[in-house]
């Protein structure tokens, strides 16, 4: 049994549509819960003017009655309220005046590309899709798998630890208690300098009309070890988890653990010492791996870093061509965020989530959150897992 999330939607039209297939029936979700993943997503130092329009609530359509899941597939919409100011330009139906077209495709964004792959002429039948409005209704989706998640034990958070050129200090020693007032930095950093830096760097370069990238950091405590396969290419949970950070927008790079920089050491320095005692049972004293060896969970927290360019729509437009008349032109402006970076970290949340709630739906099943419950205890004893 698998988890399945499709999104539908544009960033102007009347609406988000998030629908996601397979969870069990009997789950408690709870409505704050998800509105408040939604309302973290909007925050951030460096938003721009959109964040001031909409106030994202999830209204649930079908899967859900008083507030628990009924096994079958779950439909959350998010209201676009700018959609009243675009009524025009983005009515699914025809209009009586006809729309201009855009033609200024922007360096970095989908928008030439797109235009060519669809045999479009108008920008703007690619870029609203493609714009990171979208990931409202993934994060509607995560937190519904977190919400499953939650009722096994796991739990999901994220920080930002770089942008641009300030990095926060390196915390190999993160705990889930560490995160609760995470939100409440303007850049949600744990680090009160790192912040202060940060905010600082936004600053500067937002007057340079500059855009902002950086990296964010997720976190997933109390998960069993044994969650996806060393057996099959398309089952190695790493390999998920680099597919569904990487297909967040902007994001250009993924790593586990320490990724990359375990390229540049021996490998006594690179992996992980077991070891056994009858108090903790096989454990390992550093998580270099971060939580994945062979494709699959070893029990210790999960750590995944995804690493965000800066967004692509910038206040002093880049250098581009008009796609009518292939003559040179500045490329598009749109109203825009300087630094998104936070809001990915949330976004980053609701992907490693979902991912991680397939894995235990392929592996331990059941029509109903009891009959899930069960077959991990089950498991857990097995392998004499007490953690």
């Amino acid at each position: 049994m698998s988890l399945e999330l499709t999104t539908a939607g544009e960033s102007h039209g009347p609406g988000l549509t998030c629908v996601v297939q397979g969870l069990p029936a009997g789950l408690e979700l709870n409505r704050d819960a998800i509105d408040r993943d939604l309302a973290r997503r909007q925050l951030g130092h460096g938003r721009g003017g959109r964040m001031k329009i909409e106030s994202d609530r999830a209204a649930v359509t079908g899967g859900v009655r008083h507030g628990r899941t009924l096994g079958g597939p779950i439909a959350l919409t998010i209201a676009n309220r700018d959609f009243a100011n675009w009524k025009e330009r983005m009515n699914p139906w025809p209009v009586d005046a006809e729309p201009a077209e855009v033609h200024l495709p922007r360096p970095g964004h989908a928008d030439l590309v797109g235009t060519q792959k669809y045999g479009l002429s108008d920008v703007r039948d690619i870029l609203e899709r493609a714009s990171a409005r979208e990931t409202a209704a993934r994060v509607a989706g995560g937190a519904v798998a977190k919400a499953f998640l939650r009722a096994l034990g796991v739990e999901v958070y994220s920080h930002v630890i770089q942008i641009t050129s300030v990095q926060a200090p390196r915390r190999d020693d993160l705990q889930p208690g560490d995160f609760a007032a995470v939100d409440e930095s303007p850049v949600r950093c744990l680090d009160p300098e790192s912040t202060r830096l940060m905010v600082s760097e936004i600053n500067q370069l937002r007057k340079a009309n500059e855009s902002l990238g950086g990296v964010f950091e997720v976190r997933a405590f109390g998960l069993v070890p044994g969650l996806g396969s060393h057996v099959a290419w398309r089952e190695r949970l790493d390999g998920a988890l680099g597919q569904a950070i990487l297909s967040i927008q902007a994001v250009k790079a993924v790593s586990i653990g320490d990724g990359l920089e375990v390229a540049g050491r021996p490998g006594s320095q690179a992996h992980d010492e077991i070891f056994y005692d009858d108090e903790h049972g096989f454990h390992r004293q550093t998580n270099r791996s971060g939580g994945l060896e062979g494709g699959m969970t070893t029990g210790d927290p999960l750590v995944v870093r995804g690493a965000m360019k800066p967004l692509p729509t910038l206040t002093k437009p880049l250098r581009s061509v008009d796609i009518a008349t292939r003559q040179p032109a500045e490329a598009l402006r749109e109203r825009t965020d300087s630094c998104t970076v936070p809001a990915a970290g949330v976004v980053g949340e609701a992907m490693v989530a979902f991912v991680l709630a397939d894995a235990y739906r392929r592996k331990f099943g059941g029509d109903h959150i009891e009959d899930v419950r069960a077959a991990v205890a089950a498991y857990r004893e097995r392998i004499g897992w007490a953690r």
